[in-house]
C-alpha cells in the first residue's frame, strides 16, 4: 500500500522510541513500478496519480470506487481477485455476511432517515453510496473542492436510487453553506467532521424543534477521543458506520412515558420514527407510547 502510515502513526507507549515504525517499506516503494495494476482508493482526488502510473509505470489503473458499502467493497475485492488470480478468501466472505444481516436488522430505524453530509471528493461519493443501501436519503451533499464531473456523477448515482430523489449536490460551497441548507430544508442528521458542532448548536439555539444532530464520521475529529480507530472502508468500515447511524436514531427515542431518551432529544421526531416503523408487535403492552395499537 502507498502510502501506509498506520504503525507512523500508532506506536505503542511502551517505553521505545520509534522514529518510523511500520508502514511502506523503501524497497516495496521501489519495486512498486513492478507491479500487475495499482488500484487508486480516492480515485477522485488522484486524477494525477493515474496518468503517472498509466505513462510512467505502464500499468492499467483499472478504474475502481472507493470500496465503502457494500456494492464497491464486493467490486474492489473482486478486481483484487481477478488480477491475482486468487479467490477471495472465506473470512472475507463472512464479514460480509455479517455486513447484510447488520443492514437487515437496522433498515426499519434508517429507511427514510434525511441525512445531510460532507467531507472531501472520494469519502463523500462512498458515504452517498452507503446511505442509499441503507434506504437513507442523502438530502444535502456538500463537497467545497469537487468539480462539476464529481456534481454530475453524484446526481447519477442518486438518480438511481428512489431515496437519492431529493438530494442536492453543492460543490464549492462551505460549512456556512450547509449551515444555511440545514435551516432551509431541515435533515434528520448531519454527518461529518467536529466542525459540524458549530451548526448544531446555532440549530439547537433556534429551538430544539429545529435542531439538527451531528454524527461525527471524517476527518478531522478533535472534541472526541480514538475515532479514528474507526475505519470506513470495506465491511469493517460499513459495520462501524452503521453502528453509529442507527444508534445516533435510537438515541433519539422517547422511553416509556413518551420523553426523549437523550437529553437533547426532540420527542415529536422521535414518535414519528417509531410510527413509521411500528409493526403492533405487542412488545410495549401495556401502553405503547405512540398509540400505534
Amino acid at each position: 500500500m502507498l502510502c501506509d502510515p498506520t504503525e507512523v502513526l500508532d506506536t505503542p507507549a511502551d517505553g521505545q522510541f520509534r522514529m518510523y515504525a511500520g508502514g511502506t517499506t523503501m524497497d516495496e516503494m521501489r519495486d512498486a513500478p513492478n507491479a500487475i495494476d495499482t488500484l487508486l482508493l480516492q480515485p477522485w482526488q488522484l486524477v494525477k496519480t493515474k496518468k503517472f502510473v498509466e505513462n510512467t509505470w505502464k500499468q492499467p489503473a483499472s478504474a475502481i470506487s472507493i470500496p465503502m458499502g457494500l456494492e464497491w467493497t464486493d467490486e474492489f475485492l473482486m478486481k483484487v481477485s481477478e488480477l491475482t488470480g486468487k479467490p477471495i478468501p472465506e473470512s472475507l466472505a463472512k464479514e460480509r455476511g455479517r455486513l447484510v444481516d447488520m443492514m437487515t436488522d437496522s433498515h426499519a430505524w434508517l429507511h427514510g432517515k434525511r441525512f445531510a453530509l460532507w467531507g472531501d471528493a472520494d469519502f463523500v461519493l462512498g458515504m452517498t453510496k452507503f446511505r442509499l443501501e441503507l434506504g437513507a436519503e442523502p438530502t444535502h451533499i456538500l463537497c467545497s473542492h469537487a468539480n462539476k464531473r464529481w456534481k454530475k456523477s453524484v446526481e447519477k448515482l442518486c438518480a438511481e436510487s428512489p431515496y437519492g430523489a431529493n438530494s442536492e449536490v453543492h460543490i464549492a460551497k462551505d460549512l456556512w453553506h450547509m449551515r444555511s441548507l440545514v435551516f432551509t430544508n431541515k435533515p434528520d442528521f448531519m454527518i461529518g467532521n467536529s466542525y459540524g458542532k458549530f451548526i448544531q448548536r446555532d440549530t439547537l439555539h433556534k429551538g430544539k424543534e429545529l435542531e439538527v444532530p451531528l454524527i461525527r464520521i471524517g476527518f478531522p475529529i478533535f472534541d472526541r477521543h480514538h475515532m479514528h480507530r474507526d475505519t470506513t472502508l470495506g465491511y469493517e468500515g460499513a459495520m462501524y458506520m452503521l453502528k453509529m447511524l442507527v444508534n445516533a436514531v435510537l438515541e433519539r427515542l422517547p422511553d416509556a412515558k413518551g420523553q426523549p431518551i437523550s437529553a437533547c432529544g426532540e420527542p415529536e421526531m422521535a414518535l414519528q420514527i417509531v410510527r413509521d416503523v411500528c409493526t403492533a408487535c405487542g412488545d410495549c403492552e401495556p401502553v405503547c407510547p405512540t398509540k400505534s395499537i
